[in-house]
């Protein structure tokens, strides 16, 4: 039993009805909570990608061609159903990719920061980083017409229904670093980055985007873990002055 509706599905553990063209479904999403719409979109690129590098290893390592042209054909039948479902017309930004769509024409815009979201995509390796729908998608999941971004004077970040409304998770803030091809704009989610520890020096899971000490899980290893592999990236690629140059 459970007392949270994101913890279960409707229709008796169906959920919402999904139409067959190509996509892969899924009844949560990696925060763990239900989807919506079943065709959880960052997953199906992130499916993709998996596909095609288990394909990858099948044949170099494995030597079972069979296998990996099932894996390759299944990510090119996702890879077209996404260019097809995936892609809808924002009044604001333009063409984005949705977070959620049912194949009926159903669709949900917002973005989750547990990966695979629609921010980390290039992190993945899903999709370029220059591609203009994703760009357009990034500026969209960093506004407030994604009703998971919160700002505040503690910072701003993106959220989730798993901890809930104003509660910023660290994650998103290196998730736009690590996408990010502005020096500025990375040394600015750093800087959110060490402000928000709260004094305990550990990045947290969330914190209120006005109260930085309102945090959850004082330890949280995932994001801890991603903190080290970004300030690493850096360093290797040579950019060690923007780390020091923060203040």
């Amino acid at each position: 039993k459970t007392e949270k509706a994101s913890d279960t599905v409707m229709n008796g553990g169906w959920g919402n009805p999904v139409k067959p063209v190509g996509l892969i479904a899924s009844l949560f999403r990696p925060s763990d909570d239900a989807t919506i719409f079943q065709f959880l979109i960052p997953s199906n690129f992130f499916a993709v990608t998996s596909l095609n590098k288990a394909a990858e290893i099948l044949t170099t390592v494995n030597s079972k061609p069979a296998l990996a042209k099932e894996c390759t054909d299944l990510a090119d039948e996702v890879k077209a159903a996404l260019q097809k479902y995936a892609i809808f017309n924002h009044p604001e930004y333009g063409a984005i990719y949705a977070y959620e769509v049912d194949g009926y024409g159903n669709q949900l815009f917002m973005d989750d920061t547990n990966a695979p979201s629609l921010l980390a995509m290039p992190y993945l390796g899903d999709v370029d980083i220059n591609d203009p729908i994703y760009q357009n998608t990034r500026k969209y999941v960093w506004s407030d017409n994604n009703p998971y971004f919160f700002k505040g004077t503690a910072g701003e970040g993106i959220g989730g229904p798993h901890v809930g409304k104003d509660m910023v998770w660290s994650m998103s803030i290196m998730m736009k670093a690590f996408t990010s091809q502005d020096d500025k704009e990375i040394q600015d989610c750093i800087k959110i980055l060490l402000n928000t520890d709260a004094g305990t020096g550990f990045i947290h899971e969330a914190f209120h985007k006005d109260d930085a000490t309102n945090f959850t899980r004082e330890w949280f290893a995932w994001s801890n873990t991603l903190f080290g592999e970004l300030i690493f990236k850096l360093v290797n690629e040579g950019k060690l002055n923007l780390l020091n140059d923060i203040k």
